[in-house]
Order: C-alpha cells, then structure tokens, then sequence
C-alpha cells in the first residue's frame, strides 16, 4: 500500500506511515489479501491460480485518487516475494442503500485487541472494543458513530505472522445502526485494526 501511494506521492505515503491521518494515529486505507479462483487446495498453505483479485480502498478521496492512479500505471505488483502481474483494474463503487440497520460480512478476520491480547468474537470486551474502534473512524471523517454493534456470525480462529508478529481474529458478520455514508466509508476500510495489513476487509 504505502509503496503504491509513495510511486505517486512519495509525500502523502510518508506522512500517513509516520502520523496517521489528520491528526489521528489511524490510517484510512484497506486492502485484502490476494484472492485466487481456481487454485487448488494444499493443506497448511496458500495456492495461487493465474486468475486473481486484490482490492484496495480507502474512505478519504484525497488518498483514494492517488491509490487510482497509482494502479493504473501499474504492470505489476510485488506482495511479498510473489510478483503479481496487473491484467487490468476497475472502480467497484457501492449503491447508497439509507441510514437505518445494516449487516456487513468481512472477506479477511477482524483484528481486535484489548492492551495486548487478541480478542475473538464471544470474549468480554470483544464488541466494546470493536465499538471504540468504529467510534474512532467515525471521528476521523467527521461522520456519526454507528449504535447497537452486535455479531451475528463468526468464522474459526485465525493465526497470521505478519513481519514476525502475531496477529488473531476471525472472519465476521454484524449488524449496526449507522449512517449510510459511514457504511460506505467501511466498505473501502474495513472493520477493527490492521486494515493496512489486509485484516477486516468488507465483502
């Protein structure tokens, strides 16, 4: 992500790495990891097809517009020792759907700690924690805070090593009250922490 943004506004890359975003320590980006059809299963590890997908987003159009046309001058993307060719790319911009309930369902696990432990869906604080997180976004972009967050499905435990670190959570669905153009702001987000290293990307 950063090398992306930095092809085009070495700036811009800079700053959100060292200071977050407008005064905050958060960094509106999200992305998912690559996502392959067709490749076959292999226990205990990721296969890869010819046929994949990456998305990357974010909620601040300043940022966004530099990630555009980053991608577009792109023949290729290097994620971590894959090099991936870039066949084309394209917008995927949401419906409004109105304020009022909505459910969101994540592609990649949700990332929650509460001080330094990883929390899955059902511990205490799990869902105080994931309202703070959301409370925080909302406050970046100057958008209402979202009301009765609650799980209604989760996936198993998943474990990842990200630079030699740790990081826990598990796949979700939930539900909230929320204003439609914080739900829009999600879905180029994501849901919980570490949205820049893939985690809690929306489907």
């Amino acid at each position: 992500m950063y090398g992306l943004l930095g092809s085009e506004d070495a700036a811009l890359a800079r700053a959100l790495h060292d200071e977050g975003w407008n005064g905050h320590q958060l960094r509106p980006l999200g992305l998912t990891a690559p996502q392959f059809r067709g490749a076959p299963r292999k226990g205990g590890a990721y296969t890869t097809s010819r046929d994949g997908s990456l998305w990357f987003g974010s909620p601040v159009p300043q940022i966004a517009a530099v990630l555009v046309k980053a991608l577009a001058s792109r023949s290729e993307i290097l994620w971590g020792k894959a090099r991936l060719r870039v066949r084309g790319f394209m917008l995927d911009v949401d419906t409004p759907a109105g304020d009022g309930p909505v459910e969101l369902a994540t592609a990649t696990p949700v990332v929650v700690k509460y001080q330094s432990r990883y929390l899955l869906p059902g511990d205490e604080r799990y869902i105080e924690c994931l309202q703070h997180n959301l409370a925080h976004k909302a406050d970046v972009l100057g958008l209402p805070v979202p009301r009765d967050l609650r799980v209604v499905e989760a996936g198993p435990r998943r474990r990842f090593t990200v630079r030699g670190a740790p990081r826990i959570g598990a796949q979700v669905r939930v539900s909230m009250e929320s204003d439609d153009r914080f739900v829009q702001a999600l879905r180029s987000w994501g849901l919980g922490l570490d949205t820049i290293q893939g985690f809690g990307w929306i489907r």
